[in-house]
């Protein structure tokens, strides 16, 4: 099981990832690097929280998890 801390840290790196995405692609779309970063950077947050309340409520889903004293991989 993941903790809190190591969903906390994906989560940015993800998002840092992504946010670079994101103001290329409003950049190219609006044109001005202003507003293409003001986009990105409120980005930032609102999808790494998400992200973050994501990732956590998937720890709480056996789905497609494998049960290592089963042997199976």
């Amino acid at each position: 099981m993941d903790t809190h801390k190591r969903s906390i840290v994906k989560a940015l790196s993800w998002r840092a990832t992504g946010s670079v995405d994101t103001i290329l692609i409003s950049l190219v779309i609006t044109g001005s690097i202003r507003l293409a970063a003001t986009i990105g950077f409120t980005e930032v947050v609102t999808k790494s929280l998400l992200y973050y309340f994501h990732e956590r409520v998937w720890l709480r889903v056996p789905f497609g998890r494998a049960n290592p004293s089963d042997g199976i991989s």
